[in-house]
């Protein structure tokens, strides 16, 4: 059942953004008066699950779920429609249109993506708030498994600084910061120390299956929160207060201080804590239904729409910034990065087992701004192909012949099939591996 569950979010997450990558080809060519012959989403090699036709345009759905596509009159891509681009230009094709104009359609979907990616990072921080752990707030450090030692780290240690930047949260960027980076500065047993992140320690990473992560925070008794009028701030607990036991039972992290409350409910809950330097004890009554009222030491930020609108940006160029930096590991013979990526197979295995609609969304917003970045690389077939032409035009004031288009698109798709290859390679070599 969860393998359908992790298929069903992959497919509608590329079904909206090849949907709305499509119809910001498709909005600016109908508006420049450009027939669509086709908008279809995924391939339709051969025959299609569904299709009507509305006015000029072929509406359906194909069976090969690559993609998608609009077919625009008039236009060299991959239909190759040589018989059509024999005949004189008539005024509503893509041909007959300016540069300029040429040039909006192109950069539409990609244009899209970026706004799909803004918008959805800017809702999330809206509706689920931004939560993280202060990096000064790790009061037993962070703990490491044998492939975060491999880079140098150890249990307990607070991370000051990663290549010369001060860390000031414990975030989902952190282990992508470290991979990327060059050096850490630490601070252990009292003291400063720095190191080199190591290229065969990240290989080890990388390559880890133990399925924990190389580094995560170590979580400590210290209240990070107190609900006003709870239990707990009857009993004088403070943000700040150190949870030394809970009915006699020493609270080490803040699973013990979770494990205690839920023991103690439906009867007495005798808390020792440290406020102010000094320990204390109270005692008090918690309901079976009841919450003591207290969170541990994760900052939770909450955000208007107006506050959320550059919020959501710098999450996408971040998000973006970050990725197109692995390309570091990915091409870094040491580290074997390019072993870890990932086609359509692997990325359904990292989807969430259980419907979580924040993990869909946030998997949504990363791909769009991905998708972004790829189709407009220029390399023929992909959208920055087209615009890589349409500016030599616009430069030069000579477009480039049909033929040299005609080329230029199928050595753009054999480039884009071969990645392909390599990927769903890679793809089903891990997933053999993993058998054995």
């Amino acid at each position: 059942m969860e393998i359908f569950i992790q298929i069903a979010q992959f497919v509608l997450a590329i079904s909206i953004l090849v949907i709305l990558h499509e119809y910001g080809h498709f909005l600016p060519a109908r508006l420049f008066g450009i027939k669509v012959e086709k908008f279809f989403l995924f391939f339709d090699v051969k025959f299609a699950l569904f299709k009507k036709k509305i006015g000029d345009t072929v509406y359906g759905i194909g069976w090969l779920p690559l993609g998608g596509y609009v077919k625009i009159a008039g236009m060299v891509d991959e239909s190759m429609d040589k018989e059509q681009m024999a005949q004189p230009a008539k005024p509503w094709e893509f041909r007959s249109k300016p540069a300029w104009q040429r040039l909006i359609v192109m950069i539409g979907g990609v244009t899209v993506n970026v706004l799909l990616s803004w918008f959805i990072y800017s809702a999330m921080f809206v509706y689920y708030g931004d939560t993280y752990i202060p990096a000064n707030k790790l009061h037993n450090g962070i703990e490491v498994n044998e492939a975060g030692k491999a880079l140098g780290f150890e249990n307990g240690d607070q991370i000051l600084e990663i290549d010369g930047i001060p860390v000031k949260r414990f975030d989902k960027w952190l282990r992508m910061n470290i991979l990327l980076g060059d050096d850490a500065k630490v601070l252990r047993d009292g003291k400063e120390l720095s190191f080199v992140l190591d290229d065969l320690g990240k290989k080890e990473v990388l390559q880890d299956t133990t399925g924990t992560s190389f580094i995560s925070a170590s979580s400590s008794s210290y209240v990070g929160f107190v609900q006003e009028g709870s239990l707990a701030d009857k009993l004088g607990l403070e943000s700040g207060s150190e949870i030394v036991s809970i009915n006699g039972t020493n609270t080490k992290n803040w699973n013990d201080v979770l494990d205690g409350i839920v023991a103690a409910k439906g009867d007495s809950i005798q808390l020792s804590y440290i406020k102010n330097g000094s320990e204390q004890k109270a005692k008090g009554f918690l309901e079976t239904n009841g919450s003591l009222g207290v969170k541990s030491e994760i900052a939770f930020d909450e955000y208007s729409v107006l506050e959320a609108i550059p919020a959501g940006w710098t999450e996408m160029t971040t998000t973006l910034v970050n990725q197109v930096r692995q390309f570091k590991l990915i091409f870094n013979r040491k580290t074997e990065g390019y072993k870890q990526v990932k086609g359509p197979i692997g990325i359904v295995e990292m989807m969430s087992p259980t419907w979580n609609w924040e993990a869909f969304w946030g998997f949504t917003a990363m791909f769009s701004v991905w998708l972004a970045f790829v189709n407009i690389l220029p390399i023929p077939a992909l959208d920055g192909g087209h615009v890589m032409f349409l500016l030599y035009e616009m430069i030069s004031g000579k477009a480039p012949s049909e033929k040299t288009l005609e080329r230029g698109q199928i050595v753009g798709f054999v480039i884009v099939m071969g990645l392909m290859v390599v990927v769903f390679g890679n793809d089903i070599w891990n997933l053999i591996k993993g058998y054995f």
